[in-house]
């Protein structure tokens, strides 16, 4: 199999390498997942997952539709658990603490753990400002104009949105591009302060360009935050992680970790002949 860095561009190539040699991120966080299995009801959706989600870096998940790579995403922020008959077993841990455990707060952990869905959800009847600023002003409903206005810039300019959007604060979030709409969520999730950013396959409905620059994206967030991504795409799997998770189910659809390691070992030598297949297109 080709070393993942060559399917890159040139330009991608560089911003790996550098991002690869940077300092240790700011703010990101470490988190460890311990037995999670995850149910609907009788259903059972995951079965004993065991992996570290380490700071600082990209972990992708990948594996065949219908694995549990959603529910899996899910689990990280209690997400989950908002589905009716939906429970958790095994727990986890966010720099050692157990988000399921007792006395825990889930809007606290979804604010600390942030999502972008697949498709783009901005408010459509809100404009770009207020788009960034919905989830802030839950836990500071008095907010002063000028912590605003901040918050604002501040999450623009790391979504990679600020420049395209500036002069036009006012307009609909509807109002912008496909892409752009992903980068105001990426901005409304960062303006929170998380840790750590999951992402359920964010440019599965993007064209090329826009998928470019998310990934673009993806590769300087990483110097701040703890990232996890859904993707189904191997090319781009190749091109962003740091680490990969492969999930598989059986003809109970039961989804369970394959295996786990660094995209340069999974993409080049993995050590279980079910990756091998999935990532070369036998099965999936």
């Amino acid at each position: 199999m080709s070393d993942p860095i060559t399917t890159l561009t040139g330009a991608q190539a560089a911003r790996a390498e550098a991002a690869r040699q940077t300092a240790p991120a700011v703010n990101a966080a470490s988190m460890e997942v311990e037995h999670l299995s995850a149910f609907y009801g009788r259903f059972q959706a995951l079965d004993d997952i065991t992996l570290p989600i380490h700071p600082g870096s990209v972990t992708a998940v990948i594996g065949p539709s219908g694995c549990g790579k959603s529910t899996f995403i899910r689990c990280l922020n209690r997400l989950h658990e908002l589905t009716p008959g939906a429970r958790v077993t095994g727990s986890v841990r966010l720099e050692g603490i157990d988000i399921y455990q007792p006395g825990i707060d889930p809007a606290r952990v979804r604010q600390l753990i942030g999502m972008v869905f697949q498709k783009p959800n901005p408010f459509p009847t809100l404009s770009i400002y207020d788009n960034v600023l919905a989830g802030v002003r839950l836990h500071r409903p008095r907010l002063s104009r000028a912590e605003a206005d901040e918050i604002v810039e501040r999450s623009l300019r790391a979504a990679a949105l600020w420049d395209e959007v500036k002069d036009k604060l006012k307009a609909p979030g509807g109002s912008l591009s496909g892409g752009q709409q992903q980068r105001l969520c990426i901005a409304r999730a960062l303006a929170v302060e998380p840790l750590v950013l999951l992402m359920d396959e964010p440019t599965s409905a993007l064209d090329p360009i826009a998928t470019y620059r998310i990934e673009e994206l993806i590769w300087e967030l990483k110097q701040r935050y703890t990232i996890v991504i859904v993707t189904h795409n191997m090319q781009q799997a190749a091109r962003i992680a740091d680490y990969v998770a492969f999930l598989l189910a059986g003809e109970e659809r039961t989804g369970r970790l394959i295996e786990f390691d660094t995209a340069q070992r999974i993409f080049t030598n993995p050590k279980r002949k079910e990756t091998e297949d999935y990532i070369t297109g036998k099965i999936g």
